[in-house]
């Protein structure tokens, strides 16, 4: 049997490079481990913080020792068309393991030019990875297939940075209609960048003025008091739900150090949640999926309001982390899918998903 080249693409231009090189790590490891290993050859490919894709003994390096590429030329001084494949071996790739979290890698950018390229790869399409990156058109699209959610309000950097008048009128909107504590989120960050909890008008202010440095697009939503409740999705058209993982730490929120510190945060597989709690959650779950149109793999995180029993979405994430301490692998492997089996799979629905249609 001829192997498969799978291109392990992971660094990008995202704050969440490192994280990114994390899980490409840990996916390597399963691609080659056992029956995987004859049945996949890795291609590495890293993109630097810059833009500029390396593949070969470059990128290789950069796998093996985990450290990002640090002494780079200026920005404008790369040519745009670096800022492609060009190495030779691009032609070698027969599918695509994008591993980028965050902007310009999970938002349906390097899913377009996947597209062009008219090659398969792991995850969704431009339009499901599009949708679970915009907090503002993830919400509405949960809010159309009927899921409940804490109340939120859309806001543009222009409101933010505005005139005088503008901004404090913005800012009573949001203490009328959320109250406080709330918080306040870029649309188009993940891991918890830029993200920060306002319990009064100074920390509401500095929180947006924040946000608007990290996106055009904010999202300001209300505090609840709920437990953490966050559950893997796995498939294509008929997706299948994992066993439920909770979260529990000290800081204000699941913060980008709480979630790639260990030790920080416990996390509970399986989630301690009455049965009939847990399937609904397991549903919505698949049903979020299928809202955004997402594909092979997603976690879905939500709010389980014990005192009322209510369960309220708050995002899908359809690039999920991969390292040590993340959720989307550990609640697979707890649901009797280990993780060579798990990238296995993924590589598999990629190849179901792009193949011509009988």
């Amino acid at each position: 049997m001829t192997a498969i080249t799978v291109g392990l693409v992971f660094g990008g231009c995202s704050g969440e490079h490192e994280v990114s090189i994390r899980s490409a790590q840990a996916i390597a490891r399963g691609l080659g481990s056992g029956a995987n290993g004859e049945k996949y050859q890795i291609l590495p490919v890293y993109i630097r913080k810059d833009g500029v894709w390396l593949a070969g003994a470059e990128a290789a390096e950069v796998l093996a020792s985990g450290l990002p590429l640090t002494d780079l030329p200026e920005p404008d001084m790369i040519p745009p068309l670096q800022r492609l494949p060009q190495f030779s071996s691009a032609d070698e790739i027969d599918l695509w393991f994008p591993v980028l979290h965050g902007p310009n890698g999970e938002d349906g950018t390097v899913q377009g030019l996947f597209t062009l390229m008219q090659r398969p790869w792991v995850g969704s399409g431009v339009l499901g990875s599009a949708l679970g990156m915009d907090k503002v058109a993830m919400k509405n699209a949960f809010a159309q297939a009927g899921l409940p959610q804490v109340k939120y309000l859309a806001v543009n950097r222009s409101e933010v940075w505005s005139n005088p008048c503008v901004f404090p009128k913005l800012c009573d909107r949001i203490e009328a209609e959320l109250g406080y504590p709330c918080f306040v989120k870029p649309a188009n960050l993940g891991s918890s960048v830029g993200i920060a909890r306002a319990t009064n008008r100074r920390e509401l202010e500095a929180a947006l003025d924040s946000a608007a440095s990290y996106d055009r697009r904010l999202i300001v939503e209300a505090g609840v008091v709920a437990r953490e409740v966050e559950c893997a999705v796995l498939g294509n058209d008929n997706p299948r739900a994992s066993v439920l993982g909770e979260i529990a730490f000290q800081s204000d929120f699941y913060d980008y150090e709480t979630k790639y510190t260990s030790g920080q945060a416990d996390l509970t597989i399986p989630a301690a949640l009455p049965e009939a709690v847990s399937r609904q959650i397991q549903d919505m779950a698949v049903a979020a999926f299928q809202a955004v149109d997402a594909a092979g793999l997603s976690r879905v995180d939500f709010f389980y309001v014990e005192a009322t029993g209510e369960i309220l979405i708050n995002e899908i994430n359809t690039l999920p982390g991969f390292t040590a301490t993340s959720m989307y692998p550990m609640l697979w492997e707890a649901s009797g899918v280990p993780f060579p089996e798990l990238v296995d799979t993924l590589v598999q629905l990629a190849l179901e998903r792009h193949s011509p249609t009988p």
